[in-house]
């Protein structure tokens, strides 16, 4: 009954799409786990750090092939999308389990670097899905739709970490468990309602407020787990009790789609633009369709109009995009990797205390730079890259206390990471949208995805790899350890100086991008006006 009438109310089963595309994102960011469970890998398999930081690099490396969930997001439908990414993650996921948990013997290492690989392309699956489909979906409001599922993407390790903190005594075999089997039965959910809907004319006007109630939501789940963490040892029963009120607040969003089939049962459809449209230019859509046509010959895309991913790579703006992107998500990633390894080093028997801080904080990083970003251009134009730059600045400061290694440094810089790194990733995504429009964007995302894989090997593979190696001393039981400031010091210190050069990149696209913000802005206005009148 409830399905037949989601049938025909296309506002409340858009928003049940949305809510299952949340639930994605909260369980999607497994491939930054990776610290949480790298240790028993290390000893069962007996490598060194740099061995272990390459298998951290075959993760990421499936990032890399997510060209290929870009490429079938223009031709499959998004339950298809999401259940290929199920399936690859609880292969991926379910041999590391059997490996740690000692059902099997451990596979030879390029094996498991293959599994791992899969395991790290699968969230490309999930995340190309529900991204693609939510920015088609609510094309008017991509800052804060970014933000929210980005934000809710950087909280998943924190939402992972604790929970088997709460349930199984931060045992790693049953967080490698969790991670093939939940996925897949959230992917499943979410195959039956995240579809492209377009949007009546009431709830067009609504969306704004729920935007909010939402971020309400989200910033709840942050504080409740950041409660959890900084509160100490946990008994079972309180524990037991985190989950259940976990739980309850991820389930919270379905308020929006109830609102709608209850409340609001009748809307009428009222299409808010093709998608093959252009992103924001709405306005003059039918002009530049007559001129086309007029023309006849089709002349080089302007910036912020539909590009193909041939003619983006074209284009100055997206090397600048690229590269600024590589520095800051590349350098962030290998501290996600190592936070294990540099939290050992200093001293600290138990880091999942650093991944979650990592997490949530990534979390503030990521919702409130969608949603500051979205209110600068709509009062300001400030052009959006200029968010990039600020997080520039905050990671060099960042790495600074980390190369110092001073009491808590480590604390604080994995706050400042991961504030960071969140706003990386929620604010490139509207920019990428933005400059070179949504009808390929599933590619388009991907391709920027690269500087993942990219960065990990480079930042983490090789540089951290090679600087804690050559700064240990051999254990007895084979492989290698390394104690004290010194095993990551150079490793800051190189990372610093890379987002000193992003951040020049990122004033420089700031600066190109002047005009085409004053025109997104002056979109706006004229949209806020139009719907007022």
């Amino acid at each position: 009954m409830v399905l037949e009438s989601l049938a025909t109310v296309s506002p409340a089963k858009k928003w049940l799409g949305f809510v299952t595309a949340i639930w994605i994102q909260a369980i999607a960011g497994n491939n930054y786990t990776f610290s949480n469970y790298s240790g028993a890998l290390k000893s069962l398999m007996v490598l060194t750090q740099l061995q272990l930081n390459n298998l951290s690099v075959a993760k990421d490396v499936g990032k890399a092939f997510g060209i290929l969930s870009g490429l079938a997001s223009d031709r499959f439908p998004t339950s298809v999308i999401l259940m290929i990414g199920a399936v690859e993650g609880l292969i991926g996921y379910g041999v590391q389990w059997l490996v740690v948990s000692q059902h099997i013997s451990p596979l030879p290492y390029w094996q498991m670097s293959i599994f791992l690989c899969l395991g790290g392309n699968s969230t490309t699956w999930m995340n190309t899905a529900v991204l693609v489909t939510c920015m088609r979906n609510f094309k008017n409001n991509q800052g804060p739709v970014s933000g929210i599922l980005k934000g809710y993407l950087g909280l998943s390790t924190a939402i992972f970490t604790d929970l088997s903190t709460a349930l199984f005594s931060s045992s790693p075999s049953s967080f490698l468990l969790s991670l093939a089997i939940i996925p897949v039965i959230i992917c499943v959910a979410a195959a039956l309602f995240l579809q492209e809907v377009p949007p009546s004319s009431i709830e067009k006007k609504q969306q704004p407020l729920i935007f909010k109630i939402l971020n309400i939501l989200a910033f709840t789940v942050a504080f409740y787990l950041l409660a959890f963490d900084v509160t100490g040892k946990h008994g079972p029963n309180i524990s037991s009790l985190f989950a259940i009120g976990l739980l309850v607040l991820l389930v919270a969003p379905l308020i929006v789609p109830a609102y709608f089939l209850l409340a609001q049962p009748s809307f009428t459809s009222d299409v808010e633009g093709t998608i093959s449209e252009p992103l924001i230019i709405q306005n003059e859509a039918k002009n530049v369709s007559i001129m086309e046509d007029m023309a006849k010959v089709k002349e080089k895309p302007l910036i912020g109009e539909d590009h193909t991913i041939f003619e983006a790579l074209k284009t100055f703006d997206f090397w600048v995009l690229f590269l600024s992107f590589l520095c800051g998500v590349g350098t962030g990633m290998c501290v996600i990797n190592n936070l294990g390894q540099m939290g050992g080093a200093l001293g600290y028997a138990d880091v999942s205390i650093f991944v979650s801080l990592t997490s949530i904080w990534g979390f503030f990083g990521r919702i409130i730079s969608g949603m500051a970003s979205e209110h600068c251009i709509r009062k300001y134009s400030t052009p959006r890259p200029f968010w990039n730059a600020a997080s520039q600045i905050l990671m060099v400061t960042g790495y600074i206390c980390m190369a110092l290694a001073f009491p808590g440094s480590l604390y604080m810089g994995s706050i400042v990471v991961g504030i960071c790194y969140g706003v990386r990733l929620a604010v490139t995504v509207p920019v990428a949208s933005e400059l070179f429009g949504l009808k390929h964007f599933g590619l388009m995302y991907n391709v920027l995805i690269l500087n993942l894989p990219l960065g990990s090997f480079l930042f983490s593979g090789l540089l951290a790899g090679y600087v804690y190696d050559s700064e240990a001393t051999e254990s007895s039981q084979g492989g290698n350890t390394c104690s004290g400031s010194h095993c990551y010091r150079l490793v800051f210190v190189v990372m610093a100086f890379a987002c000193i050069v992003g951040l020049s990149l990122d004033m420089i696209l700031a600066v190109r991008t002047r005009k085409l913000y004053l025109k997104i802005h002056q979109n706006m206005k004229s949209s806020t006006d139009a719907a007022l009148s």
